[in-house]
């Protein structure tokens, strides 16, 4: 054994046992069919990624999970990569160009993605380097990447196949736009915010007539492409003019008043303008009435030729000139201040533009239906459980996915045109048009035509498209040769941990491809944690500058620190408030175990050590404090195994944070100070050391490497070491209450010295009345230890109650507890006796409450139980305060 340190040196020894741990190749996994595998994927961050708070809780919950599986015997793989983050890397790059007077255009397709792929060499790894910081036992050298060969390979080959099934197809449908990133966007890529906007309310003249018909609209730009006004035909306010025709405002246009049950009577007027091609409703109700699609937006959301005088103008610009021209007309009935939610991109957060455009779709109803009956019957488990409904209300509501992207960063798609045959038309699916070829490779030539004269689609896959495989395509699939062995072993894995937000975009998908590609479900549990944020509630954002960065804090507590502190405030699915000072737990926490550690090893005697704990068990007889902390670990140890394997991970931090501080460290430690030399203790000592130190292991994995190197070093890595077991035998529960009275007795003479100002080096007299036999023995027996622990020079066990002069009295675990001392006693009883009038006041309050019957109704289950409980502990305190006074003599 070697001693520790005076101080935790955490940056030094973080970079030692990580590359360690890596030259020795303990995070990688093979094949082991002694073994039962534990597989996690790790959510691959986007290779535009720095780590932050989000990542930090993540990933630490993933590596207790690998590192406790791994100790306790299971063939633990956590597999790590990066996603290349189509929409976010491309606008990195292009930002980066911008700089150098360049644009993506003026580059070219393939001298742009050189440039990405550059960027990519030399900032792509960044968060790895800061994953492998946090302590992460990935299997690195597993690493992949969404856009490397193998796992193209597995992108192109998915859509092939379902396009073959008939599962994908393209068509004209109205779509989310990004105008700043110019690309369509799915609808879980264009969240809505709520707004503070107006509605419009504008005179739409009826043709041949003085009358006007009102419509209501929150986008009056979109009104230069109206086709046609709609009205509910229950609305009884507009039978009469229904189907006459109106002079489109400022365009001079003549459409159509329709009629369609899709129109809310209590909207604005209960008459709508209808744009088909700048409104989803619309487009659907379009197609319904056959009406015409009029396209007024280029695709920066200027607005083009079909917008006649406001062709070139910027689609809020043109806003603010229709409103005056409305105004100056006398069409412009009136302006309301008006809430709506409105679609924004993920990415960039521009305002989305609802957009009639040619995109390619995945048909999801199908695909769905295996996904839900997973869920439902069990085989997918979501912790915590309300996150089950949330999953199946959305794919009761699936929609079709928009999966093209008009960027160029990403996998293209394997779609090819051939010039002679095809003729894109306006067909809502295009399945099977001719002259559109879906193949992995370029055909040489066109199979209708037998002409060379091919392109390929230049858009590429949204960025998803390629992560809903990852929990196959990451072992090599569908390259049998490399993928084969792995998966039959591997697949499906055991856990997902992720946050609630990626739920839609990816924990439903990679679902519904594990059942669809693999026929199996991808993942047994999915762990969804909460959202980190500041200690306002708000979420934390550069724009803000409510960032705590995660390396700051490694930087300044260390890794360990970090990890504890993270775990402890994180209650099961529920967001985390978070502060600067709440790192100080983490901290405090690391000093407390190595200063322990320390005192530990510097006292023990090697050969006092050995041996087997549970021959010792059996062969020693136990002093009470020797065997209440190996029954209090085992109980620890229990209930932080079933902590873990249900996910409670703040629970499971606290069993071990309340063990070792408040029990071993309070407690034991300043017991076995009594006796420190002897062979009972020295044993122990180190065993309840060195199996804490294995438990405490998949949170703090730096600190206890380093201690476990001193206390056993010859030992090996603790990462190869078993997970401590479970010895009921030695759980004594009976034992563990006698200690808790003991410590109460001595926390309660203590705290009398305290208010008595009585110096912790003076010693005192006390009497402890016990008037159960079995207590008074207990009490007796361990009166050595009330002794030293609580500063006291004598002791009177006392059978019955006994009036004294000029004792401080209270009441510990049954037993009243007197200290002598020369003090007041009228001042004492006065004391006493007001407290005894505020219980009973409050006593008689509770009463009341509790047998007030509409009270007992309306009230919820636990708050009559807390109320019944708070009543229980007021009457213990009156019982208590006036045993006490019975003892002080006036």
């Amino acid at each position: 054994m070697e001693n520790l340190t005076t101080k935790y040196n955490f940056e030094e020894i973080e970079a030692k046992y990580y590359n360690l741990w890596l030259k020795q190749g303990y995070f990688h996994a093979t094949k082991d069919t002694d073994k039962k595998p534990f597989v996690i994927v790790i959510p691959p961050p986007n290779i535009t990624g720095i780590l932050h708070m989000g990542h930090a809780l993540n990933n630490t919950i993933q590596d207790i999970l690998i590192r406790y599986k791994k100790m306790s015997g299971f063939e633990s793989l956590w597999m790590p990569g990066t996603d290349h983050a189509g929409i976010a890397t491309q606008n990195v790059v292009e930002r980066k160009i911008t700089g150098d007077g360049l644009s993506r255009h003026v580059l070219g397709r393939e001298k742009f993605l050189e440039k990405v792929w550059q960027w990519r060499q030399e900032y792509g790894s960044t968060i790895i380097r800061q994953l492998k910081r946090l302590g992460c036992a990935c299997d690195w050298s597993r690493e992949r990447f969404t856009l490397d060969a193998g796992y193209s390979n597995a992108v192109l080959d998915v859509f092939v196949n379902l396009y073959k099934k008939g599962l994908i197809y393209q068509g004209n449908y109205i779509i989310n736009w990004c105008p700043r990133c110019q690309t369509a966007l799915s609808n879980e890529e264009a969240p809505h915010k709520d707004m503070d906007g107006f509605l419009y309310y504008i005179r739409y003249p009826l043709k041949d007539s003085n009358e006007h018909i009102v419509v209501a609209t929150t986008r009056p730009e979109t009104m230069l492409g109206d086709t046609a006004v709609a009205v509910n035909p229950k609305d009884k306010r507009y039978k009469k003019i229904i189907g006459k025709t109106v002079i489109l405002p400022l365009m001079n246009r003549q459409i159509l008043i329709i009629k369609d049950d899709f129109v809310d009577p209590r909207f604005g007027t209960g008459a709508v303008k209808v744009t088909p091609a700048h409104d989803p409703n619309d487009y659907a109700l379009g197609k319904r009435h056959g009406l015409e699609f009029v396209n007024i937006m280029h695709p920066d959301a200027t607005l083009n030729e079909n917008a006649l005088d406001y062709a070139g103008q910027d689609r809020f610009k043109a806003r603010a000139a229709i409103i005056e021209d409305l105004k100056e007309r006398g069409l412009l009935l009136k302006v309301e201040a008006h809430k709506y939610a409105v679609g924004h991109c993920y990415r960039c957060h521009t305002i989305i533009e609802p957009y009639l455009s040619r995109q390619w779709f995945v048909k999801m109803k199908p695909l769905s239906l295996a996904a839900k009956k997973v869920v439902k019957d069990g085989k997918v488990k979501f912790y915590p459980s309300r996150w089950t409904k949330v999953y199946l209300n959305w794919m009761e509501n699936i929609q079709d996915w928009c999966i093209s992207r008009q960027i160029w960063w990403g996998h293209r798609l394997p779609v090819y045109y051939c010039k002679n045959c095809y003729k894109p038309d306006n067909t809502e699916e295009d399945v099977r048009q001719s002259g559109v070829i879906v193949a992995k490779t370029r055909p040489a030539r066109c199979p209708d035509c037998g002409k060379a004269d091919i392109v390929q689609d230049e858009d590429v896959l949204d960025t998803w498209f390629s992560s809903w495989l990852w929990p196959f395509a990451t072992f090599g699939w569908p390259d049998k040769k490399v993928s084969e062995e792995d998966l039959k072993y591997f697949y499906p894995t055991s856990v997902l941990v992720t946050a609630q937000e990626i739920i839609f975009f990816w924990v439903a998908r990679m679902i519904m491809a594990g059942l669809e590609f693999m026929q199996d479900i991808p993942f047994k549990d999915v762990y969804i944690h909460g959202t980190v944020r500041d200690k306002t509630g708000k979420k934390m954002s550069k724009s803000l500058g409510n960032i705590i960065d995660p390396l700051d804090i490694i930087k300044e507590y260390g890794t360990d620190a970090l990890r504890f502190s993270l775990i402890s405030i994180t209650a099961m699915g529920q967001d985390v408030y978070l502060a600067k000072d709440k790192f100080e737990l983490g901290r405090n926490f690391s000093n407390k175990i190595w200063n322990a550690a320390r005192f530990i090893l510097m006292n023990l005697d090697t050969k006092q050590t050995e041996g087997d704990l549970c021959i010792f068990y059996k062969q020693t007889k136990l002093s009470l404090a020797d065997a209440w902390v190996l029954s209090r670990f085992y109980s620890t140890l229990k209930a932080l195994n079933q902590a873990l394997n249900n996910y409670r991970f703040n629970e499971a931090a606290g069993l071990l944070y309340e063990f070792f501080w408040h029990e071993f460290c309070d407690w034991y430690i300043e017991l076995a100070k009594l006796n420190i030399k002897e062979r009972n203790t020295q044993f122990v000592l180190y065993k309840i050391l060195e199996k804490t130190l294995r438990a405490l292991h998949p949170f703090m994995p730096f600190i206890t490497e380093e201690i476990w190197q001193k206390l056993n070093p010859e030992a090996g890595s603790i990462m190869q070491k078993t997970w401590p077991h479970v010895q009921e035998n030695l759980i004594d529960r009976v034992l563990e209450k006698k200690m808790t009275m003991l410590k109460e007795v001595i926390i309660t003479i203590r705290n009398l010295r305290s208010k008595n100002n009585i110096k912790p080096k003076d010693m005192v007299e006390v009497s402890i009345l016990a008037e159960d036999k079995k207590k008074r023995g207990i009490l007796k027996d361990t009166q050595s230890y009330i002794e030293k622990l609580a500063r006291v020079s004598k002791i009177a066990f006392l059978e019955v109650p006994v009036s004294f002069d000029g004792v401080s009295c209270d009441v510990a675990s049954g037993c009243s507890i007197y200290l002598h001392i020369n003090f007041d006693a009228a001042a004492e009883n006065e004391r006493i006796e007001h407290e005894i009038n505020q219980i009973t006041s409050n006593i008689k309050r509770k009463e009341e409450l509790l047998k007030n019957s509409a009270f007992i109704a309306k009230a919820p289950v636990p708050v009559v139980e807390k109320e019944n409980k708070a009543l229980a502990e007021l009457k213990a305190d009156l019982k208590k305060l006036e045993a006490i006074k019975y003892a002080v003599k006036k």
